[in-house]
C-alpha cells in the first residue's frame, strides 16, 4: 500500500492542493480567492502556502496592482504530480477496504 503524503494530508493543505488541482494547469489563483474559499485567515493560509512551497509543490508569485500587492499561487509540475499520487493511494486504501467484515474464504466464518 502506498504511504500517504502527510504534506498534503493536512487538512487546510488538502483543500487548497485539491482547489489549485481543479483548475487549468497553467492557471493561477488569487491569494483572496483561496483565502475566502477556503474560509480562512490570512495568516493561516500563509503559512500552508509556505509549507507547499517549500515542498516544491507550488509557486507563488507576488506582484504590485495600483500599489497594492497581490499574490498569485499555482501547482508546480510537481504539485500536481503529488496530488495525483495522494489520490491514488486514498484509492488504494479504500479498494483495500472493499468486502472488509465480509466472510473471506478460508477464514472459518
Amino acid at each position: 500500500m502506498s504511504d500517504i503524503n502527510d504534506i498534503i494530508h493536512q487538512p487546510i493543505r488538502l483543500k487548497v492542493m485539491a482547489a489549485l488541482f481543479a483548475m487549468e494547469s497553467d492557471a493561477e489563483a488569487d491569494f483572496t480567492f483561496l483565502r475566502d474559499h477556503l474560509k480562512l485567515t490570512d495568516g493561516n493560509l500563509g503559512a500552508h502556502l509556505e509549507k507547499l512551497e517549500s515542498a516544491g509543490y507550488l509557486s507563488v508569485r507576488k506582484v504590485f496592482i495600483r500599489r497594492k500587492p497581490k499574490t498569485f499561487v499555482r501547482l508546480s509540475r510537481a504539485g500536481r504530480r503529488a496530488f495525483e499520487d495522494y489520490v491514488e493511494a486514498l484509492r488504494l486504501i479504500i479498494g483495500d477496504t472493499h468486502g472488509f467484515g465480509e466472510e473471506q474464504p478460508g477464514s472459518g466464518k
